[in-house]
């Protein structure tokens, strides 16, 4: 279970956006189980007719991972920076199995 916090700056987010939310970043945990704490930023430029913008911040057990998307709709910002979390999530996690993999190498060479 990922702790997730959802922050929206000079309105209040609707109980189905942080539900959307939530869900979304939920599914992140297929890629990663070590996700601590997500935080969720939401905010606009304008009040009227403005950029919606949304900021990703997920903690790994030795990583931050961030991203931070815009658009004319929060849900299309929420799925355009999970997209580019579940990219780093997938670099991170490919980068650990190499270590992973060489330092196993490194121990049957000196045994």
């Amino acid at each position: 279970m990922i702790k997730i916090n959802i922050t929206s700056r000079h309105f209040k987010a609707h109980d189905t956006l942080q539900e959307y939310i939530e869900k979304s970043i939920e599914n992140l945990s297929k890629y990663n189980e070590e996700i601590l704490h997500a935080d969720v930023i939401l905010s606009y430029e304008k009040a009227v007719n403005s950029i919606k913008i949304c900021e990703l911040i997920v903690k790994l057990r030795d990583k931050i991972l961030t991203s931070k998307e815009s658009s004319e709709e929060f849900t299309k910002s929420v799925d355009k920076a999970i997209d580019k979390i579940e990219v780093q999530l997938k670099k991170y996690i490919d980068k650990h199995k190499r270590d992973k993999h060489s330092s196993q190498k490194q121990i049957e060479k000196t045994i």
